[in-house]
């Protein structure tokens, strides 16, 4: 397959995780523009369907909406029936839900998210859902993959999975820290790196390809000093917007990646380059 005919997703089913989020939004979008069938599934009480709808009018493509919890494997088995009911197959995972302690939604001052005042319980619920919740999404959708003898798993994982994070970005003008970044959420993001290489060599055989996408910080209402600390630490000189992420995810997701497992794309405005 030589032609553009290689990224089209028409007639696939595909399923993003944490689908209401910020970039969630927008993989399901880049899904849809592709021609997939789009599963909208984030926690319960979310209002996916109506996002499913709205997809659905503007794209002309088949959507649904998902409520469910990463984290429970009752939960994963009934949405699987679901979708297999209603679709018949599931070819595409984007195991996007996450936990993150985003600068415009952070909880805690520079003394709450030091790493020797970190809570335990904070570390166990990220790991919750930012590992086991790859794990079990896995298990139960890709297993459905690895039973047709094929399919794409596209695990989001982030730059601080490669690189430790640059506690210099959360430095005010003035001196003073607005807050550190989690020790939780890079050591969570590398494991999610290293689950994909595990699943791509166990999987492989089975015709289910599982990759990496390591996106950067995406602005999104931070404040005008801490998109300025950003932009000056990363080489195209800007933060990420939602949508630089879309043809990335179409090309994993599509046989234009087809002779590609194990990978970790890495889509940062050359943030780790330096």
């Amino acid at each position: 397959m030589n032609d553009m005919r290689a990224f089209s997703l028409t007639e696939k089913t595909a399923i993003v995780t944490g689908a209401l989020g910020l970039i969630g939004r927008n993989h399901c979008a880049a899904l849809a523009e592709a021609g997939a069938t789009v599963v909208i599934a984030d926690v319960e009480g979310s209002p996916v369907q109506e996002f499913a709808d709205e997809l659905q009018a503007e794209h002309g493509m088949q959507a649904l909406g998902v409520n469910l919890d990463v984290t429970n494997p009752d939960s994963l088995q009934a949405a699987k029936e679901q979708i297999l009911s209603r679709f018949g197959t599931i070819d595409i995972l984007v195991n996007n839900a996450a936990v993150n302690d985003m600068v415009e939604n952070r909880s805690g001052g520079a003394e709450e998210t030091s790493f020797e005042n970190y809570p335990l319980d904070l570390w166990r619920r990220v790991m919750d859902v930012n590992v086991t919740g790859v794990f079990l999404c896995s298990q139960v959708f890709g297993a459905e993959m690895a039973r047709q003898g094929g399919g794409s798993i596209i695990n989001i994982a982030s730059t601080y999975g490669i690189v430790a994070p640059d506690q210099s970005l959360y430095v005010r003008p003035d001196g003073s820290r607005l807050m550190y970044k989690s020790p939780v959420y890079p050591a969570s993001k590398g494991a999610v790196i290293a689950f994909t290489r595990f699943l791509a060599a166990y999987w492989g055989v089975s015709g289910v390809r599982v990759n990496t996408l390591s996106p950067g910080g995406v602005e999104n209402s931070q404040e005008a000093w801490f998109v300025e600390n950003y932009a000056r630490r990363t080489p195209l000189g800007r933060m990420a917007e939602p949508s630089d992420y879309k043809g990335a995810l179409v090309f994993l997701a599509s046989d234009a990646s087809r002779y590609m497992t194990g990978a970790n794309l890495v889509v940062d405005g050359g943030f780790t380059a330096w």
